[in-house]
């Protein structure tokens, strides 16, 4: 049985909430305390556990042949991700096994990482391939310093990562098969804001500020406080219908679909999200990288489809601009500002009502796993 309502289901619920003026309520009132928020214990004790957790790294499609590679920083720690010839994608610590330096930057395709300190060269499986005067170093087992691997699994069109000895409840394992093959990554972003993880994650998991923070974006094309929340495993998610949903009550139920008619959010236990909107998806990565700032890891990817023109890719990049430029950036302007607000010492906790059930679970979640990875 799947963990998730299909579209007919969803569409039956939102049809409920908009005759009876209704949303999706938890149960639980949640009292989180600020000290979480600016802690320095709680932020390590965090990145050890996201270290210890299958985290996504980036979509499979930004990974799309052999020799594709991805360096970058996750929960801390320089991470080279790289397709191999095989097919399957692995997972090392970028740095040297001679002095250290990374061997990676950035993205790109290429057959072998040479380290730019002494010209080291690693082949994409990790393994050793070269020392450059390798008569300096009489004995040296190359079989013994290939770059240091790390766990890398692929599920749902994502690759996740996890770095240490692993704890259970993870995301990976209640994963839905939600990014389909063809997707195309047109656009990649990363953002450094001055705000917690956690405040920037809490943004998108609850639609109760949409007409308030929102008022001339997204409330115009849709509702206030009228969402669809499902909880599965560590993860949740979050339907945010726009209003020509009402579209489909002259549909046959069976014939029911939600594509275009809704804003998806699938919440992927601790700091990732898929956003699935009317012409593109996006993956958002929450790097932290100190108690008060955060860096986004951006994908902006669509589906592509046969026949499809010129008009169907302008109609993606902008349906992402707008959600960048807009609705986005007025969530991070909230973060920053709550953020800011700390210092104030105005309250002791934040309270997270039955409006905010995905933010209640997150936290619980997030609570317990710290409890049991400590």
């Amino acid at each position: 049985m799947s963990l998730l309502l299909d579209d007919a289901e969803v569409i039956d619920r939102i049809f409920d909430h908009i005759d009876g003026k209704t949303t999706d309520e938890g149960e639980e009132i949640w009292r989180e305390p600020v000290e979480s928020y600016l802690s320095q214990e709680r932020f390590d004790a965090e990145i050890a556990l996201l270290r210890r957790l299958p985290v996504a790294f980036c979509p499979s499609a930004a990974l799309p042949e052999a020799g594709s590679y991805i360096a970058r920083t996750s929960a801390g720690t320089p991470l080279l991700v790289v397709r191999g010839d095989d097919g399957n994608v692995r997972a090392f610590r970028n740095a040297c096994r001679h002095r250290g330096m990374a061997v990676a930057d950035g993205t790109g395709c290429q057959r072998t990482f040479v380290c730019p300190y002494h010209n080291w060269a690693y082949d994409l499986d990790g393994s050793l391939k070269h020392i450059t005067d390798a008569e300096g170093f009489p004995g040296l087992d190359k079989d013994q310093h290939g770059l240091v691997p790390v766990t890398a699994e692929e599920k749902g069109g994502l690759v996740f990562i996890t770095q240490d000895d692993p704890v259970p409840g993870g995301a990976i394992d209640f994963m839905p098969d939600l990014l389909g093959e063809n997707q195309i990554v047109f656009n990649s972003i990363e953002i450094v804001d001055e705000a917690n993880w956690k405040l920037i994650g809490e943004t998108s998991m609850e639609g109760y500020h949409i007409k308030a923070l929102h008022n001339k974006t997204f409330f115009p094309y849709g509702y206030d406080n009228l969402n669809v929340v499902q909880t599965y495993g560590p993860n949740s998610r979050i339907v945010f219908p726009f209003r020509r949903v009402e579209k489909m009550r002259d549909v046959p139920r069976a014939e029911r679909k939600l594509d275009g008619l809704v804003t998806d959010v699938y919440q992927f236990f601790p700091n990732t999200h898929v956003t699935k909107l009317s012409s593109h998806s996006m993956l958002i990565i929450l790097e932290p990288e100190t108690p008060t700032r955060t860096r986004w890891v951006i994908y902006q990817m669509r589906t592509a489809k046969e026949g499809e023109n010129q008009a169907d890719v302008a109609e993606a990049k902008r349906d992402a601009d707008f959600v960048q430029d807009s609705g986005l950036k007025e969530d991070r302007d909230a973060a920053c500002s709550i953020q800011a607000g700390l210092a104030g010492n105005a309250n002791t906790h934040f309270t997270f009502g039955h409006f905010e059930k995905g933010i209640v679970h997150f936290h619980k979640t997030l609570r317990e796993l710290l409890g049991n990875s400590a």
